[in-house]
């Protein structure tokens, strides 16, 4: 499905082109409430309802679940999944799109986090709790090596900035990140933001910068390698797969994290999909289902040595 020929008044682009749809530069309670709101309904309309067992769980006061894939599991390895949403958004009804997703494709469990939202918590609020569900898979017997992580748009900074301070803590880095069109760099300065303003159908330039300002604070450097992980550093960093789709806003964010991960020696694949759009992987089309199958690529190869 091509760009030009995309739905936008399908209910489900609807939704989630209505939770990136602020204008201005701050988000008020009527902004939040009705992101939130759009949020969950795009998690009914669009989570697998088949091929998955669910478990709900806490780690402390973090609520949690599994997701777990009805056949083909290989329960050795577990992926730990961070939704997006600019962190002001989402909870474990979202999150079950894409987790859903990457259990049935990989035939792992997946483990999603509802972490704490902006601007109620500020950064690195979400990060900490990421970490804390982190530990807790260590605790339950998984090995580093074991443990994938994977993350979309914000979802996708709070795995980076993750996996960069568990190697800044002296730990071994997990074993792989899977990053759908993360958000590595919060300037907002890069040329993709004023190439593809008003081409991308989700993402808008004025919503990565309210949502920034409402995670970070208005008085915070955005490039400080602790909001940004495109300026930190990727020594030591495990095979990372990107995939961006080619027009929107944040295709820079995911080019430029791909050259400094093989500028540091490690080993990362850009996959860009020229008619996607913002994560588009959550939309039940075969798009999507293309993604996800050169995801399961990926991931054999890199795990099962299968060269697919």
């Amino acid at each position: 499905m091509s760009l030009l020929n995309l739905n936008l008044s399908d209910p489900l682009m609807k939704a989630l082109k209505a939770v990136n749809s602020i204008a201005g530069k701050s988000l008020t309670e009527d902004d939040l409430r009705k992101q939130r709101s759009a949020m969950e309904l795009a998690g009914r309309l669009a989570a697998p309802t088949g091929g998955v067992s669910l478990e709900q769980f806490q780690v402390g006061d973090v609520p949690c679940e599994w997701v777990k894939p009805d056949l083909a599991h290989n329960p050795q390895y577990v992926i730990l999944y961070a939704h997006g949403g600019g962190y002001t958004c989402g909870g474990l009804a979202y999150a079950r799109i894409l987790a859903a997703k990457l259990a049935v494709s990989t035939g792992f469990s997946a483990v999603s986090f509802e972490y704490r939202l902006a601007p109620e918590n500020k950064f690195p609020a979400a990060l900490d709790d990421g970490q804390k569900v982190y530990n807790y898979l260590i605790e339950k017997g998984y090995t580093s090596d074991k443990i994938i992580l994977a993350g979309d748009s914000a979802g996708g900074n709070l795995m980076l900035c993750l996996t960069q301070r568990l190697l800044i803590e002296g730990n071994e880095p997990p074993r792989m990140l899977l990053l759908f069109s993360p958000w590595t760099d919060m300037t907002a300065k890069s040329k993709s933001y004023q190439q593809y303003d008003g081409k991308d159908p989700i993402l808008t330039k004025n919503y990565v910068e309210s949502v920034r300002d409402a995670v970070i604070g208005t008085d915070a450097e955005a490039s400080d390698p602790i909001y940004s992980p495109l300026f930190g550093d990727f020594q030591h960093f495990p095979p990372t797969l990107v995939q961006v789709g080619k027009t929107e806003i944040l295709y820079e964010d995911s080019a430029s994290l791909v050259k400094k991960i093989h500028k540091a020696g490690g080993k990362a694949k850009l996959d860009v999909e020229n008619d996607g759009w913002h994560v588009y992987q959550q939309m039940p089309l075969p798009v999507a289902s293309r993604a996800m199958k050169r995801l399961a690529d990926y991931v054999s190869e890199e795990i099962y040595n299968i060269n697919n």
